[in-house]
């Protein structure tokens, strides 16, 4: 994780083209070879975030009271990554950092691949607590994917907003509204 908090923290501070594996190796105090061993680029650092996270979400939907419902459940485990606490909107100048990091072509398809692994892991975890099957129906996979996208949507909008807002609100109303079957606004 501190390889890729590192990479996360360096490219949004520099930008993708000036930071070199050295650089992250060494901002994490490890060696080159060390990043090697682990990553075989910094899109694949910074990608393995997302994949931590959705493991971390899967561990605690598994954690949350079997009564509460589902989409409450998952809610609660999402905002528990993304938005841990009430912290306040992040400077506008870090999103857009994070924004144009986003944007690099390397780090889109890393990310697709890392998010392909990481619904997988969901879906599981939807399975085991709906009493269905990941590898036979679809609705653990339904789940995982809409709780993947309804993530990556509220995370744009929370990127883009003017003036910054704060991600746990964000968060909880996105899936309030997945949970109610999106109703038109």
């Amino acid at each position: 994780m501190a390889l890729s908090l590192a990479a996360l923290r360096l490219i949004a501070e520099r930008g993708w083209d000036h930071v070199t594996v050295e650089d992250i190796a060494a901002a994490a105090n490890v060696s080159e070879r060390t990043f090697r061993n682990y990553f075989s680029s910094k899109a694949e650092a910074i990608a393995s975030r997302h994949v931590e996270r959705t493991l971390q979400i899967a561990e605690e939907l598994r954690a949350r009271p079997a009564a509460e419902p589902l989409w409450d459940a998952i809610s609660h485990a999402v905002r528990a990554q993304y938005a841990p606490g009430d912290d306040p909107p992040p400077d506008r100048r870090w999103l857009d950092a994070l924004r144009l990091m986003l944007a690099e072509p390397a780090l889109q398809a890393e990310a697709l691949r890392a998010g392909a692994a990481a619904q997988g892991a969901l879906a599981t975890a939807v399975a085991e607590r709906t009493g269905t099957d990941a590898t036979r129906d679809l609705y653990p996979n339904l789940v995982a994917a809409a709780v993947g996208a309804t993530t990556a949507a509220t995370l744009d909008h929370f990127m883009r907003a003017v003036p910054p807002v704060p991600l746990g609100p964000l968060l909880a109303g996105a899936f309030d509204q997945l949970a109610r079957g999106f109703p038109v606004p």
